[in-house]
């Protein structure tokens, strides 16, 4: 019997928006029956085609989306990094970044004048990376807990819970136990870091998406729907806190 070639897609393609040319990824599914395309949480646009398409339908389907790419660049959450005077959310609520101008301490959390800062000490080349190791701890903290909660609530055990810096995903869970979770889970409402931590937990009952594991999200938390709208709405704006302006 002669095998049949497998096809070849591109991994990246162009097309024009307003003018100018924006790069798009591109990725064969072999579950998805249409061609689609979507804007991730952080990162450039992503043209999904189903295996058994064909790259000239492919293009003619992504030129026909140029005007819904354009509106979605336009709203796009822009890059907000880490310096002195920038607001960042803590658990939800914002704070203002403020320059201690001591070389040595740490993060501290103040009302100023009626406004929530964050007192960072270091030098302004060091200031946003003692940011974000802070609040990675503060995420580590909080995330411990909560999975402390539901893993006993689930009657399931796990070997660890690291921070990742996740482009796109919010946690995951591995066979052998390990949760993993993006750090940036602090900056939202306690309820949102709740869901994520719950969710990555019922994995450890159910390694799929299925009803019964929507189920089991629900066991441990009746109030999940609150917290994985709140990040279907909010998640993107969520991603972009930290990232160098370019």
């Amino acid at each position: 019997m002669i095998a049949l070639m497998q096809k070849k897609w591109p991994t990246v393609t162009e097309t024009e928006v307003d003018g100018r040319m924006v790069e798009v990824a591109v990725r064969v599914s072999l579950r998805a029956r249409n061609y689609r395309l979507s804007l991730p949480h952080a990162g450039g646009p992503v043209l999904t085609v189903p295996n058994h398409g064909r790259w000239q339908e492919a293009q003619a389907f992504l030129n026909r989306q140029r005007n819904w790419l354009a509106a979605r660049l336009e709203r796009a959450a822009k890059p907000v990094s880490f310096k002195r005077g920038a607001v960042i959310p803590l658990r939800g609520v914002d704070h203002r970044i403020v320059a201690t101008g001591k070389v040595r301490g740490r993060v501290e959390v103040l009302e100023v004048d009626g406004e929530l800062t964050l007192q960072v000490p270091g030098e302004v080349a060091h200031r946003a990376r003692r940011l974000t190791d802070w609040l990675k701890t503060e995420a580590q903290t909080d995330l411990e807990k909560r999975v402390a909660v539901h893993a006993r609530r689930l009657g399931v055990t796990y070997t660890s819970v690291s921070m990742r810096s996740q482009a796109t995903r919010w946690g995951s869970c591995s066979a052998t136990g390990r949760l993993n979770f993006n750090w940036r889970l602090i900056m939202a409402p306690s309820f949102v870091l709740d869901y994520v931590a719950a969710h990555e937990v019922a994995h450890l009952v159910e390694m799929n998406h299925s009803d019964a594991f929507w189920n089991t999200v629900a066991k441990t938390l009746p109030s999940m729907n609150r917290g994985r709208s709140w990040l279907k709405t909010h998640g993107r704006q969520l991603m972009v806190y930290g990232i160098e302006e370019q």
